[in-house]
């Protein structure tokens, strides 16, 4: 009996060592399962990071670029020369071309070949001191383009005349205005020699614009 209990003990024991064993060897062949499985997945998830990473950067470095060139540009811009405006010289004056705006007087423009010298007459005679080269005056005014027949400028839709110093306007002006009294009109044909010449002004007067004034003269003196 003695022999058959100590059998049976090792035989119980052999077992629990296989159980024991077989256990082992499920838990190993999970461990080299899961980490089978989670190495490549935590290498595809570096990858992926890395390269969102790296998108992200060259997203960067191109807005830089980008805000550089818009940069570059916004400097250089202001430096940047337009093309000028074509000369009209030798081009006829032509009628006006639009409506001359309530109150002001008639334009008589002289159609054809521009005049070469300053053109003076006076629509209306005025009364009083006669204006002088260093006076200022006070005046309603409308301009005409002479190739164009377009009013370029004009103080009576402003409502409100201009006063300046005959010392601060074009030649043909200083020029033309003087000897006119209070009250009177005057229309001036004025070459480009004595208006802007061939530069001309702004994008409303060409190079080598022969220019038309008719000026009513309010007073002689600040307003």
């Amino acid at each position: 009996m003695g022999t058959d209990k100590r059998e049976r003990k090792k035989a119980g024991h052999r077992a629990r060592l296989n159980a024991e064993r077989a256990e082992q060897a499920r838990y190993e062949r999970r461990r080299r399962l899961i980490i089978a499985i989670s190495v490549p997945a935590a290498v595809l998830i570096l990858i992926g990071v890395f390269a969102i990473l790296s998108k992200g950067s060259g997203t960067a470095t191109s807005s830089a670029s980008s805000s550089s060139t818009t940069a570059s540009t916004a400097t250089t811009s202001p430096t940047s020369t337009k093309p000028k405006a074509a000369s009209v010289a030798g081009k006829p004056c032509v009628a006006l071309s639009e409506l001359s705006p309530p109150g002001a007087p008639a334009v008589d423009i002289p159609l054809g070949t521009p005049p070469t010298t300053l053109q003076i007459t006076d629509i209306k005679t005025g009364t009083g001191p006669a204006v002088t080269a260093s006076d200022t005056v006070t005046v309603n005014y409308l301009g005409v383009s002479c190739s164009t027949g377009a009013i370029f400028d004009e103080s009576y839709s402003r409502g409100q005349p201009a006063t300046f110093g005959l010392n601060q306007v074009i030649s043909g002006w200083t020029e033309g205005l003087q000897g006119m009294q209070a009250g009177g009109i005057r229309q001036l044909v004025i070459p480009p020699a004595k208006g802007y010449g061939s530069a001309g002004q702004g994008i409303k007067i060409a190079p080598d614009e022969t220019l038309i004034f008719v000026v009513e003269l309010k007073s002689i003196g600040a307003a």
